[in-house]
């Protein structure tokens, strides 16, 4: 642990107000060690995994925390808060914040490291000596475990001695087996681990968890699974191999739960396992969409959100697809022209020193690369309600969408009835010889029949008129219609900068680009420019009225001149974060206004991401850095024109005197 955590990466006495100013006055005691190589993307990065899930835990403990390739070392910095800070925990503010710094690729052995101290921090006494200690090389060195432990042996000894006792009376322990796991795999899924074990030992129950983290996956022996009562699920990603828990009672919850309540849950599945209730899991072999982070599984969460979840699972795996091919079909247009989508097969007609020959054999490759695009979406979708059983038949679908011209919407509708398909065939008791072959054979097999059937026969029809009539409806935007469509599109994309909206109207462009037209490349190319507004409003601001901003908001808005540039929205979060009700509004309207002159302009776009870099493939390129630029000029004037009035009312009130340097006054609008 000693490369870890070292006395300058202590801090006894924060000041810091707020979770993002606390993460930066820690983050740059990792730029001083130098352990951080880049201050502003790191935090950037840390900003990114909060907004996935608050990182507050019960017992006044705050853990930001990620992955990230500014970070050379494993690195663990600790600050102690008088006053507390508010990380999103249920109970209140924390006092004991750990930031936790991992690179990209960082080695099992220091993840083993951190997953030791994550699980520590479930002990009441470590986190008293924490609070109680007063000389940062002596905390440095109790985290790193160099102080007396006490010696959780002997008493874990007598629970073995009192369980194999009760077992030779005849009175077994209440087993449960549980897997745990959060997204970044660091911290809360050791914690998860520690507490249910915990309170299992206070329970006098048998508890035997399975971390799913970053610091290794070792599956839990078939024999202690087989031996257990109930299972539990405390998890955020994705249960690896769930077919091994078939057949016993299931608690399913978020990985917070798994920290905060677990004696609740181990309740809940002894009350499970006494009415008998057996859990309905996947008969497949691999993965599938879990946890949605907020206390309960994905597979109780709301209809709507599972839905959207399915949704984006699909579109996540298109996306690659859609960038190279775009990009492909895009430069072959800049070389060769757009009449070159209809030249030769280059298998039958290449010349190594023609123009003409390379832009046609740029065309075919991205043509082929997008001929997968929608049976790529239908498969993945079903993959994300299904497991791999899905695949097949989510392929399958896919592919006959394009057959009868059903397109992307043929696409979700062929992945999402691929999935509703298997998960009832999976419903269905088999006998155990016939275990073995349903997800490699019997499921496959059935569901791409069924499917495909429905999809020939009964739907693909009245799909692809519907699909038809959306074409046509964007094919024929123009004037006011055109937009309305942009205005929304930038509204949405600003709103929550990375949120949900945002993403739902970044999937609708992309999903227009599985079947190119004129509409569906206009709607990318404005989704993609309200995209730069905000962080580009905000390195702007920044840059001409100083004053009403902080010095940390000030090194924000230099970075957010590359993240805006490079179409990355959530570089104005931490913007948005400490003063929300003024510059979201601002940055909504200036992507209203730049989504609108992009529709109104007749920009296109074929490419899914890129910024400024793509600009050579877009078509009407003046006019489109013209509608970023007025989008981002309007978002600047009104969140100055804001900040002023908030700064002149204190001001007028006599509290004059506070300075644009004054790293204080971070304000978060109420």
């Amino acid at each position: 642990m000693s490369e870890l955590i070292t006395a300058e990466l202590v801090d006894l006495d924060l000041s810091a107000t707020t979770k993002d100013a606390a993460a930066r006055s820690l983050a740059e005691r990792m730029v001083a060690a130098h352990r951080v190589t880049d201050l502003d993307g790191f935090l950037a990065d840390v900003a990114a995994r909060e907004a996935q899930m608050p990182t507050g835990l019960d017992g006044g403990i705050g853990i930001p925390h990620c992955r990230s390739e500014h970070v050379n070392a494993p690195t663990l910095a600790f600050g102690r808060s008088a006053a507390g800070i508010d990380f999103g925990a249920a109970d209140g503010p924390a006092d004991l914040i750990f930031l936790i710094a991992a690179p990209a690729g960082a080695d099992d052995d220091h993840l083993t490291i951190l997953s030791g101290l994550a699980r520590r921090l479930m002990d009441p006494e470590f986190t008293a000596a924490l609070r109680a200690g007063s000389d940062p090389a002596a905390v440095a060195a109790l985290i790193r475990g160099e102080e007396p432990a006490e010696e959780p042996a002997p008493e874990e000894e007598a629970d073995d001695t009192e369980s194999e006792t009760a077992e030779a009376a005849g009175s077994a322990p209440f087993r449960i087996v549980a897997v745990t796991s959060c997204p970044t795999g660091i911290a809360h899924t050791y914690m998860a681990a520690e507490s249910l074990a915990a309170a299992g030992r206070a329970e006098g129950v048998e508890v035997t968890v399975e971390t799913q983290g970053s610091a290794g996956f070792k599956k839990l022996d078939a024999g202690v699974i087989a031996a257990a009562d109930a299972v539990i699920w405390a998890h955020d990603v994705e249960v690896r191999e769930k077919a091994r828990f078939r057949g016993k009672p299931l608690v399913d919850v978020g990985v917070k739960a798994g920290i905060n309540r677990p004696a609740e849950l181990i309740a809940e599945a002894r009350r499970k396992a006494e009415r008998g209730e057996i859990a309905a899991v996947s008969e497949a072999d691999g993965d599938k969409g879990s946890g949605d982070g907020d206390g309960s599984g994905a597979d109780h969460a709301h209809f709507g959100v599972r839905l959207r979840t399915y949704l984006m699972s699909g579109v996540s795996y298109m996306v690659p697809f859609v960038a190279a091919g775009g990009l492909l079909i895009a430069l072959s247009f800049a070389i060769g022209g757009y009449e070159i989508a209809s030249a030769k097969s280059v298998a039958d007609h290449f010349v190594w020193g023609e123009a003409d020959s390379w832009a046609a054999l740029l065309n075919q490759i991205g043509s082929a690369a997008f001929a997968f695009l929608v049976p790529v979406l239908a498969g993945y979708i079903a993959y994300g309600m299904a497991d791999r059983p899905a695949l097949v038949p989510g392929f399958v679908g896919g592919s006959i969408a394009l057959t009868v011209n059903a397109g992307f919407l043929g696409g979700l509708v062929a992945g999402l009835l691929a999935g509703a398909v298997v998960m009832a065939i999976q419903r269905v008791p088999v006998h155990a010889t016939l275990r073995g072959i349903m997800p490699v054979l019997v499921i496959p097999l059935i569901a791409s029949a069924v499917v495909g059937f429905l999809m020939f026969i009964v739907v693909g029809k009245p799909i692809a008129s519907l699909q038809n009539a959306l074409t046509d409806w964007l094919n024929g935007l123009s004037g006011s219609n055109a937009v309305i469509l942009g205005v929304v599109l930038g509204l949405m994309m600003c709103f929550d900068m990375g949120g949900p909206l945002n993403k739902v109207a970044y999937a609708f462009a992309v999903g227009g680009l599985a079947d190119p037209t004129d509409g569906s490349l206009k709607v990318m190319a404005a989704v993609m420019a309200a995209g730069m507004v905000p962080p580009l409003a905000m390195a702007l601001a920044t840059t001409v009225r100083k004053k009403l901003f902080t010095k940390t908001e000030r090194e924000n808005g230099r970075a957010a001149w590359v993240l805006g540039a490079s179409f990355i929205t959530e570089g104005a979060i931490p913007f948005a974060a400490a003063d929300p009700l003024r510059v979201i509004p601002s940055v909504m309207a200036g992507g209203a206004v730049t989504g609108a002159l992009s529709m109104a302009f007749g920009a296109t776009l074929r490419a899914p991401h890129g910024g400024v870099f793509v600009v050579p493939l877009i078509g009407e390129p003046f006019l489109y850095l013209l509608a970023i630029a007025a989008g981002t000029l309007v978002a600047t004037a009104l969140v100055v024109l804001l900040k002023g009035a908030r700064r002149a009312a204190p001001d007028a009130a006599g509290e004059a005197g506070a300075t644009g340097s004054d790293d204080s006054r971070v304000t978060v609008a109420a």
